[in-house]
């Protein structure tokens, strides 16, 4: 009974609107008879609709009245929402400064992460010297989101240590009489260079010892050396290593993947020269590793060194001439190279 009179005295009260007031109200009923008709389940309200109920906000002081199926805190959050939406594209970019390249970013980014103790100042610094004058705020503004540690990582600290880290390993070769000569090898773990090699057909601890005397003169020796559990390591060689300030590093029983970079050495060396050649005696296997070591150092590349040589070998234009092909360790292997015009 109270409803009815309510709606009689809307009725009445509505009779004496001005015009202009009743057909704002008509437009917001019929709209939202609309919304309903369109959806059977749950009123859903497109952009148009958001937009028209925002217009008659701004015209119309009584609008929450003929609200029914949505709250004007609803109206008000669409009317925000288009007020953000208003500025941004106003506050877009015209003129100022243009926006950098893709790749300067990346590598903007690549500055941050590889150097945690760098600041903008220094990648600034950094940048010049390649010719790219950046700001720093610009920098500041691609550093990356997740926080960098101030340590450095795990990777690097192994690279600095490598040198100072070498590693020594025995490996036989048959003749072509049937007698077993003795290599012993000294590698550096910094380069993968070949320090040392040498050769007997009767290896003893004080021969070793002397060898890893020649492999490091005059104080050049670096802090570690990795060797297997040989019974030929004894302690005259020990005392003797101990002697130039080396300490060595005794991997475990029969893990040579606890010495992976000499044991590669050995196995790139059999695979690609030794097993295609007949040994006669220690001086030709002196001759045929040395020419194979001039090769692995100055020709060969390798993954762990970015593709380049032990020897650092030079990166050729492509305008620079016509390639040509070199013959390598008794044509086994060849060089690639361009012969300038």
């Amino acid at each position: 009974m109270f409803g009815v009179i309510l709606a009689v005295l809307r009725s009445l009260g509505a009779a004496f609107q001005p015009r202009r007031q009743l057909l704002l109200e008509n437009l917001a009923l019929r709209h939202q008879l609309v919304v309903l008709n369109r959806n059977a389940e749950k009123p859903q309200f497109s952009n148009p609709d958001r937009l028209l109920w925002i217009c008659l906000r701004a015209v119309w002081s009584r609008w929450e009245r003929a609200l029914t199926i949505i709250q004007p805190q609803t109206v008000i959050g669409w009317h925000r929402a288009g007020f953000r939406l208003y500025w941004r594209w106003k506050s877009r970019r015209v003129g100022g400064r243009p926006p950098i390249g893709r790749e300067l970013i990346q590598l903007i980014h690549r500055m941050w992460q590889a150097n945690p103790t760098w600041g903008s100042p220094r990648i600034r610094d950094e940048l010049a010297k390649l010719g790219l004058q950046v700001s720093d705020s610009t920098i500041r503004k691609y550093r990356p989101i997740r926080p960098r540690s101030s340590s450095q990582s795990w990777r690097t600290f192994l690279h600095n240590q490598t040198k100072q880290i070498a590693a020594i390993d025995f490996f036989t070769v048959p003749t072509a009489m049937f007698r077993v000569l003795f290599v012993f090898i000294v590698l550096a773990h910094a380069r993968r260079k070949v320090v040392h090699f040498a050769i007997t057909e009767a290896p003893s601890a004080f021969w070793a010892g002397q060898q890893l005397v020649n492999a490091f003169p005059f104080e050049t020796a670096p802090r570690f050396f990795l060797r297997d559990r040989d019974g030929i390591y004894s302690a005259e060689f020990v005392c003797r290593a101990a002697s130039l300030g080396m300490e060595e590093k005794v991997i475990a029983p029969r893990s040579p993947w606890q010495n992976p970079y000499v044991e590669r050495l050995i196995r790139s060396l059999r695979r690609e020269y030794l097993d295609h050649v007949i040994v006669f005696n220690e001086r030709h296997l002196h001759r045929v590793i040395r020419e194979y070591m001039d090769y692995y150092h100055r020709h060969r590349t390798h993954r762990a060194l970015e593709r380049d040589c032990p020897v650092p070998r030079p990166i050729e234009a492509a305008d620079q001439g016509k390639i040509i092909e070199l013959s390598l360790v008794g044509g086994l292997h060849h060089r690639y190279t361009r012969l300038a015009v």
